[in-house]
């Protein structure tokens, strides 16, 4: 990965302009400029400390926030939103808010945006599948100064109209040439889980997706690709009747299950595309008298805190740090908004557990 060169943004007059233009009303008591010359740095550096950016020496800015706090002065928010010309607010644009992925990868992204002094705009598209209100680009065009895409197609009407406001778009788990992205490979991850079962011997494999194919999600469209990449790679036909859909809600890979084992012929494995519908999965199986591992076994994905707990076999993905590294890239492209579109693909593992048992054994 390139060194990148980061240069803050500074308009006709700068932070310390603003502040000092502020002087005299109850808002600010001293400038930016006192607090600089207490600390024996420039303004510029005592603005970039102050607000939590990037290529600040550690120790510089604890040495600025010890005076700043000495002197008890507080950043107005008015002023330093007047110098920059921005609303220091970053909209994060997710088709769910509560559900463990997201919630996680916005956990990671909320703490080096609250560092760096940025609000947080919340934006739940909802089920892809469902009718949608307002797109985002219409709703959020002038109330934030970029935007953080979390696993939503690139292309859905969700998105694309970002591409065209001119400002910063980051994408965490999915990618196109016209956004900064930070993201797994999903397509390797599924080809490993199920090439996991075929190594077990397993042949009649199924998968639980999370919506109906083709999905405008995209998670659903690269896993289910690498499932069936692994099952070619193996000789394996795959049974229509193998492919269910959980919505990525533990009850949902709960009523999958029940789907396969009514089925004449049950799989002998099960591919669940994230770890909650594999919870849900589970929790079928022991309902009907069935042990994870040695009656079916099962894959999850994500990697979710549970698993271990439950002994479930998983992808294990860097969800949190997808969601930190996509804000890190965000106030890279606030400081320099001609740095190249890159993609970033962090690393995954398979974690096997009890869930996948031993080697089947074939009559």
């Amino acid at each position: 990965m390139q060194a990148v060169t980061q240069t803050p943004y500074s308009p006709p007059g700068g932070l310390e302009h603003a502040v000092r233009g502020l002087e005299g009303t109850s808002l600010v008591a001293m400038t930016i400029r006192d607090i600089a010359r207490e600390a024996g740095v420039s303004t510029a550096t005592v603005s970039r400390a102050l607000r939590g950016l990037p290529n600040v020496d550690p120790t510089t800015r604890h040495h600025v926030m010890k005076v700043a706090e000495r002197m008890d002065y507080v950043i107005s928010p008015t002023a330093s939103r007047l110098a920059t010309g921005r609303t220091q607010a970053i909209a994060v644009i997710t088709p769910f808010i509560s559900r463990w992925y997201f919630a996680t990868v916005l956990s990671g992204a909320e703490r080096v945006f609250h560092e760096a002094d940025f609000d947080l705009l919340l934006f739940d598209t909802g089920e892809p599948s469902e009718p949608h209100r307002v797109p985002p680009h219409r709703r959020l065009r002038h109330k934030a100064d970029g935007f953080l895409v979390l696993s939503l197609d690139p292309e859905s009407q969700d998105v694309v109209g970002l591409f065209d406001l001119d400002l910063p778009v980051v994408l965490v788990g999915t990618t196109t040439r016209r956004a900064v992205t930070t993201m797994v490979d999903d397509v390797a991850g599924a080809r490993m889980a199920t090439q996991h079962l075929v190594d077990l011997g397993h042949r009649d494999i199924a998968i639980i997706s999370g919506r109906v194919l083709p999905s405008p999600f995209t998670p659903d469209v690269d896993r289910y690709d690498g499932f069936l990449g692994a099952l070619a790679n193996a000789g394996i036909t795959p049974d229509p009747d193998f492919l269910t859909f959980g919505s990525f809600t533990v009850r949902g890979g709960d009523q999958a299950m029940e789907r396969l084992l009514a089925l004449p012929r049950r799989p002998t494995a099960v591919f669940a595309i994230s770890d909650e519908m594999a919870f849900g999965a589970m929790r079928a199986m022991r309902r009907h008298g069935l042990t994870p591992g040695r009656d079916i076994s099962i894959v999850g994905y994500d990697g979710h805190e549970l698993a271990d707990l439950l002994d479930l076999t998983t992808v294990v993905q860097p969800v949190e740090e997808l969601g930190v590294r996509g804000a890190q890239l965000m106030l890279e492209r606030l400081l320099d908004p001609s740095l190249p579109v890159r993609q970033i693909i962090f690393p995954i593992e398979l974690k096997v557990r009890g869930s996948t048992g031993p080697p089947l054994r074939r009559a």
